[in-house]
């Protein structure tokens, strides 16, 4: 699956950061302008033990190891952003683990600039800078062996000969981009980046260089990225730690505070189930100084996400979304509310429910009226998307005409989805559908059972909120 292959000119990247290149960061990032968000370093020995399990409830993709850890998640808004980092010295176990998660991610990307041990320790990160052939192997394997471009990030090495030679060397295996981090394996973000070298680099090759390390001295805002492109030469530019303080430096009409950052990524995190270690562990570093006041000692002290939210108020945005996630919970498989209210009609010989929804101005919330034998129904609440509206609306009808809605241990219900009813027609075209027999025809609708009901008060869904059946 080609998909749209992803441009690596004229962007502003995300780079890869440790704990901070997570799913609510990089879809933050995106929000706020960045073209490309790359995940934090994955290690290839624990993602080729992953498996690909799709998350029906958070709408996600996540890669879970034996342990059940999640190791790596995404959704569909970054599936065309979004760059996975792997670290690897072993070029077949890099290909075991793109091919697993090639038709989620826009590109595959190798560390070989990152000097810490825990990347450096098995010939990784920046060790792989003095191991020029392995690079070469890693990188061919990858790009004959993927369907989606392959590149890689490093850092320079001592002289400016030895770097543009390791570079034309990476050039040649075919990747789509490099990234290059101006500063030598040994020296820190309190040593200046060398913009000469970064520029030497992107005028010796012709693929396209994302210049990367200007984040201390050079970029603080939005205007910073095309002087820091201008200053190295290159065609991109890739940012960590002006990102982690401030991901709204991505924006072009300017920074915002980081009060109103921090709630946005929060949002995300309870969105997304990001881990509270983690959420906390983000939200520290956007506070940066501020860690010890109030707002920073209440956030040390929460131990969940929920805890999290009352620091910042945002205690009613975490139960909705909790409610949300749960009312997924309990109606998994191929029967939704939805589901049920139209296969039941087609057992009862109906019409199909038709569904209407308006969206309101002000929150552009939706709600729903379902029309059913000639009776309408709806919930009295607005719902954030038109999805959520119409499943509300089938629940309060299913519910008034006692009828079973798809939620974890009702049972077998005795509905046949579509697939299963096209196949069995296969099989026996002759046969009448054995669901529409004289079981289904004990329920008359002439007495229009939404009429009691619906004047008898409300119908509470599963996540406990109340919803009111009214003819309309």
């Amino acid at each position: 699956m080609k998909g749209i292959i992803l441009c690596f000119r004229n962007i502003n990247a995300l780079a890869p950061m440790v704990r901070v290149g997570t799913l609510p960061m990089r879809l933050l990032a995106l929000d706020y302008g960045a073209d490309i968000v790359y995940s934090e370093e994955l290690i290839d020995i624990k993602m080729a033990q992953c498996q690909r399990v799709v998350n029906e409830v958070l709408e996600t993709v996540d890669f879970v190891a034996p342990d059940e850890r999640v190791m790596f998640r995404t959704c569909k808004k970054e599936k065309e952003h979004v760059v996975l980092q792997m670290g690897t010295a072993d070029p077949d176990r890099a290909l075991i683990v793109a091919r697993l998660v090639e038709n989620d991610v826009a590109a595959i990307d190798i560390n070989m600039g990152c000097p810490k041990e825990y990347s450096t320790k098995g010939g990784m990160g920046a060790a792989l800078l003095s191991n020029p052939d392995q690079i070469e192997a890693i990188l061919r394997t990858l790009v004959n062996g993927v369907s989606k471009p392959v590149t890689c990030k490093i850092r320079i090495l001592p002289t400016l000969e030895e770097t543009v030679s390791l570079v034309k060397r990476i050039e040649g295996t075919g990747v789509s981009a490099i990234g290059v981090h101006g500063r030598l394996k040994d020296e820190r973000p309190r040593h200046p980046v060398h913009c000469d070298v970064i520029k030497a680099v992107s005028q010796s090759v012709s693929i396209p260089v994302i210049a990367n390390g200007g984040s201390l001295d050079l970029i603080k805002a939005h205007a910073d990225f095309e002087e820091f492109r201008k200053a190295t030469g290159a065609s991109s530019v890739m940012v960590a730690r002006a990102a982690m303080w401030n991901p709204s430096v991505f924006r072009s009409q300017g920074l915002l505070a980081v009060e109103e950052v921090m709630k946005e990524y929060l949002k995300y995190a309870v969105r997304y189930d990001n881990h509270a270690f983690n959420t906390k562990y983000c939200l520290c570093q956007i506070l940066r100084e501020k860690v010890e006041s109030p707002l920073g000692k209440q956030l040390l002290s929460a131990q969940t996400n929920e805890e999290i939210c009352e620091a910042y108020g945002l205690q009613e945005y975490y139960k909705k979304t909790q409610a949300e996630l749960q009312t997924r919970r309990d109606y998994p498989g191929e029967f939704s509310p939805k589901m049920f209210l139209l296969e039941w009609s087609r057992k009862e010989n109906l019409e199909q429910p038709a569904y209407e929804t308006i969206q309101r101005s002000q929150d552009r919330a939706f709600q729903s009226i379902v029309t059913m034998a000639g009776k309408k129904y709806r919930s009295t609440l607005w719902e954030k998307s038109k999805k959520f509206a119409e499943q509300a609306a089938a629940i309060v009808c299913l519910r008034v005409l006692g009828l079973p809605e798809g939620r974890v241990g009702e049972g077998h219900s005795g509905l046949v989805g579509k697939r299963k009813r096209e196949e069995k027609r296969k099989d026996s075209p002759n046969e009448e559908d054995a669901t529409v027999g004289c079981e289904a025809r004990k329920r008359p609708l002439s007495e229009n059972p939404a009429e009691p009901r619906a004047s008898s008060g409300a119908s509470t869904l599963p996540n406990g909120v109340t919803h009111k059946a009214s003819a309309v």
